[in-house]
């Protein structure tokens, strides 16, 4: 199983369990934290992932007014990993943070009422305009 880690290496995260979801993600919030049209994501349980290394922690609300905890780097800016209040036994990491290409793929696509037009997905990957309910 891959580390993931920011761009400069100082902040890395270990697992001791495989992602229990693998999403993509077009919501505006997404779309701003990683400069592209969407995120992909890769979500664990809180109790298999050991993180070192120092983060800055920025708040944001999300729309259902909950606290979404983004965790970067202070080094050199790469946002790793999050906590939802919403969701407080998982942990979200950026697939990117792995540069593992054989990473898993996304089982589900989320928020896609803000996806770019021009964005074509597998039609294995579930489709939500928002989050899923149930």
């Amino acid at each position: 199983m891959a580390d993931a880690q920011c761009a400069c290496g100082a902040l890395r995260l270990t697992f001791s369990e495989p992602p229990q979801l693998t999403a993509l993600c077009h919501c505006f919030a997404c779309q701003r934290r990683t400069g592209a049209p969407f995120s992909a994501n890769a979500f664990y349980s809180i109790d298999c992932v050991e993180i070192s290394g120092p983060s800055t922690e920025f708040i944001r609300i999300a729309d259902s007014g909950r606290k979404v905890r983004m965790h970067f780097c202070p080094a050199c800016g790469s946002t790793v990993y999050w906590k939802a209040d919403a969701s407080p036994s998982w942990i979200g990491v950026a697939v990117g943070s792995f540069a593992y290409p054989a990473f898993a793929a996304p089982t589900m696509s989320v928020f896609e009422q803000s996806k770019h037009e021009w964005v074509r997905l597998d039609e294995t990957i579930k489709s939500f305009q928002g989050l899923p309910v149930g």
